[in-house]
């Protein structure tokens, strides 16, 4: 593991409705901002996927997901948010082990002050602690991550995803645009193995029934033993409309009410644009 001079962020106590009480318009794209639609609340009913996707569902690959907040420095310019981004999303074309990548600007601000978030998928856990000492990733840290941060949190977690190409990598169409969602969750220690599950278990059902809105999902246990929260969720929405709709849904906020407020004792709920990858990274 990698242990790094930067101070690790206080906890937050927060066990209210992770749900923004004005989902902003104008989010946090790769390098800046960019305007993306307007607010609106929707009501909305899922609708259960046909046969084929509940098919391709029996099958499942497992993936470690790798989850990184930042706090960017106040005075970070946009080339310095360049490079930094840069560095971390051309990893992947350096370093074994790594399936896929997104990151950008957090829309808003969080009660942590985080600024940026990395997502990035791993074949094994075995890949990500390799990741962690690769020398490449330390250069990384050093030199384009660490001037421009004065702090950052990991969540690792492992979980399964459709076995097919195009979910394994994030690869396709519905993986060009959207909005990366990341919900972190502490719950009390007595509801780890049976209420936390099934908490988790409901929300997994409800996005699954939520194909129109959502590409994929993912959610597991954190097995990095220096960080506070004991589980992360990651959901790519197809649209910031679709994150809006999803997220003031009376759906959600019934299994939130229901299953997690009572058990879980802290929360942290980011979100941030993601862009097509092309001319912009190179």
């Amino acid at each position: 593991m990698v242990v790094l001079s930067l101070p690790m962020p206080q906890a937050l106590i927060l066990c209210s409705f992770p749900i923004y009480s004005a989902i902003p318009s104008n989010v946090s794209g790769r390098y800046g901002n960019r305007i993306t639609g307007r607010n609106r609340l929707t009501k909305f009913s899922c609708a259960i996927g046909n046969g084929q996707r509940e098919m391709n569902l029996r099958l499942r690959r497992k993936v470690v997901e790798h989850v990184c907040l930042l706090k960017a420095n106040k005075d970070l310019s946009d080339d310095e948010e360049k490079d930094m981004l840069d560095y971390l999303y051309t990893s992947q074309y350096q370093m074994r082990g790594i399936v896929a990548v997104s990151l950008g600007k957090i829309s808003g601000q969080t009660k942590e002050d985080y600024t940026h978030a990395v997502f990035m998928r791993f074949r094994s856990k075995e890949d990500l602690s390799k990741f962690y000492e690769n020398p490449l990733y330390l250069e990384v840290l050093k030199e384009h991550l660490v001037p421009y941060c004065h702090g950052l949190m990991n969540v690792d977690y492992e979980s399964e995803v459709e076995d097919d190409i195009l979910p394994i990598f994030r690869k396709g169409e519905e993986f060009n645009y959207g909005v990366e969602f990341v919900l972190l969750i502490a719950f009390v220690e007595a509801a780890i193995d049976g209420p936390a599950e099934d908490a988790l278990t409901s929300l997994q059902e409800l996005t699954m029934e939520c194909s129109s809105l959502i590409v994929q999902c993912t959610q597991g246990s954190n097995f990095n033993s220096s960080e506070e929260y004991t589980h992360g969720v990651v959901i790519r929405f197809r649209s910031l409309e679709a994150f809006e709709i999803f997220l003031t849904s009376s759906g959600y906020r019934d299994v939130w009410k229901s299953k997690f407020q009572p058990i879980a004792r802290k929360t942290l709920a980011i979100h941030f644009s993601v862009d097509p990858v092309g001319t912009e990274i190179m």
